[in-house]
């Protein structure tokens, strides 16, 4: 199945990073037409159509959904999210370190962004044909498969994340039956989110962000309805709960 004729219309939140940019190039590169969003509401592809949201800041995306909605999206990509906080604060190594702002912002923008975005763009999503709904997830979200703890509000927030998007697939199965809404899981890719923890990878482990959108775009390409409300590494392998 190739995504250039499965998707007419894609709607990339968190353009302007490493995967969300090759996600909309590769997408373009297929004859797909590219709304790429991010805060500044630029870009050097002039391929693309751009928008400006912050995910902190509903409104922004409410007037992004409106502006839509005459030729909606058949395929919705959140890639967007933080690892790192903008002042430097990492990942908690320990429960000591929990700190109620910090967690709250990693929430606001892993958690409670993504589901304002589905908030306003699911209803978009055509009733007939097939439609996906993606949010980049993370493995470290899986309650199951933690073996290390740490890193408290990334993995909760991420775990959060895929609990609505399996509420959201069972909410929209009742009026898109065709739709699909899931996690994906790019593996560490080569992006500032990355960065600070790539110097002690095994080697071969680290993904270019194209190969990672490639691979991902593949993914998505193989999605059916049964698959909704799953959380799928760049593998195509479920991810567990």
């Amino acid at each position: 199945m190739d995504v250039g004729k499965t998707f007419r219309r894609a709607a990339i939140f968190g353009a302007s990073g490493g995967i969300g940019g090759a996600l909309a190039r590769a997408l373009a590169d297929r004859g797909v037409e590219v709304w790429a969003g991010s805060r500044s509401g630029e870009t050097s592809d002039p391929r693309f159509r751009t928008f400006r949201f912050d995910l902190t800041d509903e409104s922004t995306i409410a007037d992004v959904a409106k502006a839509m909605a005459e030729g909606p999206p058949d395929l919705v990509l959140v890639a967007s999210g933080v690892l790192t906080l903008s002042s430097g604060t990492g990942p908690e190594r320990s429960l000591r370190h929990i700190d109620a702002a910090t967690m709250e912002e990693v929430f606001r923008h892993n958690t409670f962004g993504p589901a304002l975005i589905a908030k306003h763009m699911l209803p978009l999503l055509p009733r007939e044909g097939r439609s996906v709904f993606a949010a980049l997830s993370a493995r470290v979200g899986s309650i199951g498969d933690n073996r290390l703890g740490g890193w408290h509000s990334y993995r909760a927030s991420k775990a959060a994340l895929n609990m609505l998007l399996r509420n959201f697939a069972i909410e929209l199965a009742r009026t898109h039956p065709q739709a699909v809404v899931a996690g994906l899981h790019p593996g560490t890719v080569d992006t500032a989110l990355s960065q600070p923890f790539q110097a002690n990878l095994p080697e071969g482990q680290l993904t270019a962000p194209q190969d990672a959108a490639d691979k991902l775009l593949a993914v998505i390409d193989r999605l059916t309805p049964d698959d909704s409300g799953k959380v799928f590494d760049w593998k195509g392998e479920e991810v567990p709960a």
